[in-house]
């Protein structure tokens, strides 16, 4: 379970008191998630996210964060939005982490996306970037190609426990798309971690977008590639086209694509299949002694890099201009 830090019964209702949210009633840790520590919280004034944040996430990136959902739900999102302190201010410390409460947003993730949920998605994570066209601050994407060799620096001299000739696999991997990565494509907010856990449904509707603590500046496109990866290859590792379709159909409905975006999604896609691959890698080789947390399995991203490796067009992902 995701929690890497435990809250005491008296802490937390110290904490929450400054918000109009009434007295603290229960609370528990949720197990989804990897990077911080989440509670859902009931107060007699309802339920709320409290959220942890561990050293992972910079605390300089936490305004862009808090202000992002803050500005996507005053435009008509549904996303969970940050509760103010009573001060003007949505950040506080708990148990020596900054830490933030957001609304509950109603709904359920899906399991086994079906073609529907897909297309959902795709309308969803379009109107997103539509909305936060007109977003004044901007956060560079750390975990974009600049990024990847860190990690794979961090990993190189253990990636063999995971499988034998893996460090120099994704290091030949990481040179190619260093060398070929797109530049000038269409740009803005993106969520960048667009995995089913994060997309709530009502029955088959989208109710809403959660989690936005990995959302940055970067290619619209390359968003689009994440959810591609996330959403379209069933549990056999075969990639289901008709879902990608419906996910490109639905967002294009909202933003068209570009030539530009078209010719670049396979590059995209394997960019994104390998940014999972090392921070799942990374956790997996590194896991805090003691946290209540199962790492993901890396290789489910090898395979996904490897069957990107040898798509040549985005029409083999169900796209045509």
């Amino acid at each position: 379970m995701a929690v890497y830090t435990e809250v005491s019964d008296e802490e937390l209702a110290e904490f929450i008191s400054p918000y109009n949210v009434g007295e603290l009633l229960s609370y528990k840790g949720i197990a989804e998630g990897v990077e911080n520590s989440n509670f859902l919280v009931h107060t007699t004034g309802g339920n709320f996210i409290l959220t942890l944040y561990e050293k992972r996430v910079n605390r300089d990136d936490l305004p862009f964060f808090l202000n992002l959902m803050q500005h996507l739900s005053q435009k008509g999102l549904n996303c969970p939005t940050p509760l103010d302190r009573g001060n003007g201010e949505m950040l506080g410390e708990l148990a020596g982490r900054p830490a933030a409460m957001v609304t509950f947003l109603e709904g359920m993730w899906v399991r086994r996306p079906r073609i529907e949920h897909c297309a959902e998605l795709g309308r969803g994570m379009a109107e997103m970037h539509v909305a936060g066209s007109d977003f004044d601050m901007v956060r560079p994407n750390a975990l974009s190609v600049d990024g990847w060799q860190p990690l794979l620096d961090a990993t190189r001299d253990r990636a063999h426990e995971v499988m034998a000739g893996l460090a120099e696999e994704l290091t030949l991997e990481l040179d190619d798309l260093t060398a070929k990565w797109p530049a000038n494509l269409p740009t803005g907010v993106i969520h960048a971690d667009l995995f089913p856990d994060n997309v709530f449904f009502l029955g088959q509707k989208l109710s809403g977008l959660i989690d936005f603590y990995f959302a940055c500046t970067d290619a619209f496109a390359y968003d689009v590639a994440i959810c591609l990866n996330a959403w379209c290859f069933e549990p056999d590792g075969a990639f289901n086209v008709t879902k990608a379709r419906a996910m490109l159909d639905g967002y294009r409905r909202i933003r068209p694509f570009t030539s530009a975006e078209f010719d670049c999604l396979p590059l995209l896609c394997r960019g994104a299949a390998l940014r999972f691959l090392l921070t799942r890698l990374y956790d997996w080789l590194s896991v805090p002694e003691g946290a209540l947390v199962v790492p993901k399995d890396p290789m489910e991203y090898l395979r996904k890099l490897r069957f990107h490796r040898d798509v040549t067009s985005a029409e083999t992902y169900g796209l045509d201009l």
